[in-house]
């Protein structure tokens, strides 16, 4: 297991208790430059799928945010980054982890 920063942990949380409470397969979190947290769960409707990690980006990117301090992705499967590198650049920290929040990695934009 990674230990994280304070601030990356709160991304945990949030990533663990989206993911719980709609019970999607995937659960995500970011903070932006300004320190805003957003979380999601992933999307799987007949017209529409979208990874957590790209809700978490659009609701970022629709509240005005400029780019992304750092994210978690909780999810069986390792998380596209393309979203991130698109918005927020190289260099992000994502620690990915299990559905428990247990991050086991953590990669970069």
């Amino acid at each position: 297991m990674t230990e994280l920063a304070p601030e990356d942990a709160k991304l945990v949380t949030l990533a663990r208790a989206t993911r719980a409470r709609t019970r999607a397969a995937e659960g995500a979190a970011v903070r932006d430059l300004d320190g805003r947290t957003y979380a999601a769960a992933s999307v799987e409707l007949p017209s529409l799928r979208l990874a957590a990690l790209e809700v978490c980006v659009a609701m970022a990117v629709s509240s005005g945010a400029t780019g992304l301090e750092a994210a978690v992705v909780l999810a069986d499967v390792d998380p596209e980054l393309a979203v991130v590198r698109e918005f927020a650049g190289t260099g992000v920290p994502v620690h990915v982890g299990d559905e428990r929040g247990s991050i086991d990695r953590s990669l970069s934009s």
